[in-house]
C-alpha cells in the first residue's frame, strides 16, 4: 500500500516539463513554418496578424486537445507501462535467468562431450596431417 501512496503523492514539475528534451523537435515557431522570400511579400498587416493567429491557435488548440484527451491518454500510458513492468518483472527477467542457468548446464555438458569425443579426433587427424608439406 505504501507504493500506491507514494505514487499518489508524486508532484509533477510545473516549470521544467521536458527536462530530458524528449520533444525538442516540436518547437515550431511562425518563422520556421512560413517565410516570404524577397519580392514576394503580403501586406504587412496580413503577415503581422497571421503570425499572431498562428501562435494563438497553436496554443489554444493544444490546450483544448490536452484538456479533453490529456488525462485519458495519460491513464492509458500509465496502464501500458504498468503492464510492461509487470511482464518484465514477472515473466521476462525470470525467463532470462532460467535460460542462463540452463545454458550454463548445457555448456558443461558440451564441454565434457567435446573433450571426450571431438578433441581425440582432432588430435588424431592433426597427427595424420602434420607430415604433409606444401
Amino acid at each position: 500500500m505504501a507504493v500506491v501512496k507514494e505514487a499518489w503523492a508524486y508532484e509533477a514539475d510545473l516549470g521544467g516539463r521536458d527536462p530530458n528534451n524528449l520533444n525538442d523537435h516540436l518547437k515550431v515557431s511562425w518563422e520556421e513554418v512560413l517565410g516570404e522570400p524577397d519580392h514576394t511579400h503580403s501586406i504587412d498587416c496580413v503577415w503581422k496578424y497571421g503570425a499572431k493567429c498562428f501562435t494563438l491557435w497553436k496554443a489554444l488548440c493544444y490546450i483544448i486537445a490536452t484538456t479533453i484527451c490529456g488525462i485519458p491518454i495519460a491513464t492509458c500510458w500509465g496502464c501500458y507501462f504498468a503492464c510492461v513492468a509487470f511482464v518484465h518483472i514477472w515473466c521476462i527477467t525470470p525467463a532470462i535467468r532460467d535460460l542462463g542457468i540452463e545454458c550454463a548446464m548445457n555448456k558443461k555438458i558440451l564441454a565434457v562431450a567435446s573433450s571426450s569425443f571431438i578433441e581425440p579426433c582432432c588430435e588424431a587427424f592433426g597427427g595424420l596431417f602434420k607430415n604433409f608439406k606444401a
